[in-house]
């Protein structure tokens, strides 16, 4: 029997700083939305300033992301790491000390700009310092601390707002950045991908056709799908993006995204899972936050509290998935954990629909179903896509996994919305189960088909020989 190695000083203090770092970043996505009450009371503003002080944060860090791992890449992971941390960290001292919610909304832009920078670095930096073996480990920690700050940042915000004020949510960050800073100077690696130009011209069309889709899916709910800014919005974003694809395939002499990855199953693959994942998921916990407020009649961190059993599952289950995922391989992990949510989320809607009213106790199965799925697509989906790529392209296959979750949720929010506005609303209790049971059902549709997609990854012997060939140097072209 051969002994795995341990996970080491080096790699241990990776894992630390960029989880912290992580955890702040996917945190601040979803933090704002039950203090959104206290901040109008405070700096005023009507429903659509409301509407950006939480979508510019979304935006900014949809559209930068293949721009901060294609930095990284260039210049430096840890270097770049540390000026996304940096911006990030004065972002949110910025939107603490905002006197009006222009300034709010224009702060949360910077925040998001520096989580972009430094979010696809995360895994990069931690697949450099982690050995192999053990990569499963550090990859499910990291991924439930990440997935622990989606899940419960409405609880986080509400507690904050409810015991002191709003202006927490953000300085919360401000330390912890600082003490993160001098710590991922002295104990990170510093490591690069290829040694080659920036992509100018592929950069400027992936980011403007990002910032086109996003915003058409953040404004189409509240300004109407037919609408001239969305429909050209979403038009525009998709025509830059086609041009991104064609320039990538055929013009760009160091390509930002080489699109022969998408050519390799295993990475095509699992982008589509994440996809459908974060569209499945965003939108329920989107919706399910509200039912539990607006239905069952619990404050924010009442209802933060008793979505536990789904939001603290990742801490539990996604350290013990990588630890599996190193013996059996990450595929068939992921397309279990992607069957179980798609079945929890199809039995909250059937608990809702039952017509015997609100009924915690009957969702609490549910609720923990989704938490196991959750927790364990999270470790072994980051596994998956480092290894589906060359380890110079790592960073690359980071920044679009994260950009692909990004538009998943932005898009799952904008989808069930739509389909709860169009079966019910926020006119009574029964209207608003009206609409959350199609768009639950929707969700786990979605998650479902993301589960299949998984279920295309190569298995685990050929994803190995894939990965040791494409470890290969390459060699040099006849003329």
């Amino acid at each position: 029997m051969t002994e795995r190695p341990a996970l080491g000083r080096a790699a241990t203090w990776t894992l630390v700083v960029v989880s912290v770092a992580g955890f702040m970043a996917a945190l601040d996505n979803l933090v704002v939305t039950t203090a959104l009450p206290s901040i109008r009371e405070e700096l005023g503003g009507g429903l659509s300033d409301l509407e950006w002080t939480v979508s510019a944060y979304t935006l900014s860090f949809a559209v930068l992301l293949m721009f901060g791992a294609a930095l990284g890449e260039r210049f430096g992971r840890r270097r770049v790491f540390l000026v996304g941390l940096a911006v990030f960290t004065a972002g949110s001292a910025a939107a603490a000390l905002s006197p009006g919610i222009g300034e709010l909304i224009a702060a949360r832009a910077v925040q998001g700009a520096g989580a972009a920078v430094m979010m696809p670095l995360t895994l990069t930096l931690l697949t450099v310092a982690v050995p192999e073996a053990k990569r499963g480990l550090a990859f499910g920690i990291w991924s439930g601390v990440s997935g622990l700050a989606v899940a419960a940042g409405p609880l986080i915000g509400g507690s904050l707002t409810e015991h002191f004020s709003w202006q927490w949510i953000f300085w919360v960050n401000v330390p912890v950045g600082l003490v993160l800073l001098p710590l991922a100077f002295l104990r990170l690696g510093e490591s690069r991908g290829a040694d080659r130009a920036l992509d100018v011209t592929g950069t400027a069309l992936v980011s403007l056709g990002m910032f086109g889709i996003v915003l058409g899916l953040i404004r189409g709910n509240p300004d109407g799908w037919s609408s001239p800014p969305v429909l050209g919005s979403l038009i525009a974003g998709g025509v830059l993006l086609a041009a991104f694809v064609g320039y990538e395939q055929w013009f760009a002499a160091h390509p930002m995204l080489p699109m022969r990855l998408f050519r390799g199953r295993a990475f095509s693959a699992v982008n589509a899972a994440s996809l459908l994942m974060y569209l499945g998921m965003f939108g329920s916990i989107f919706l399910i936050s509200q039912y539990l407020q607006g239905v069952g009649g619990f404050s924010p961190q009442e209802a933060g509290i008793r979505m536990l059993p789904w939001t603290a599952m990742p801490l539990l289950v996604s350290p013990v998935a990588g630890i599996v995922s190193d013996r059996i391989g990450g595929r068939p992990i992921v397309v279990t954990g992607l069957v179980l949510q798609a079945a929890g989320l199809a039995l909250f809607g059937l608990v809702a629909d039952g017509g015997t009213g609100f009924d915690y106790g009957a969702q609490i199965p549910a609720i923990v179903l989704c938490g196991i799925g959750m927790s364990l697509y999270f470790g072994p989906t980051a596994q998956l896509v480092m290894a589906s790529v060359r380890p110079q392209e790592q960073g690359i296959a980071s920044g679009a996994n994260n950009s692909l979750r990004e538009v998943g949720g932005a898009l799952g929010i904008a989808v069930l919305s739509a389909v709860f506005s169009a079966q019910g609303g926020y006119r009574s209790a029964q209207a608003f189960t009206d609409g959350l049971v199609p768009a639950l059902y929707v969700g786990a549709a979605a998650v479902a088909a993301g589960a299949v997609a998984a279920a295309l990854i190569p298995r685990r012997r050929a994803a190995v020989a894939v990965g040791e060939r494409s470890a290969e140097p390459a060699r040099p072209a006849r003329v």
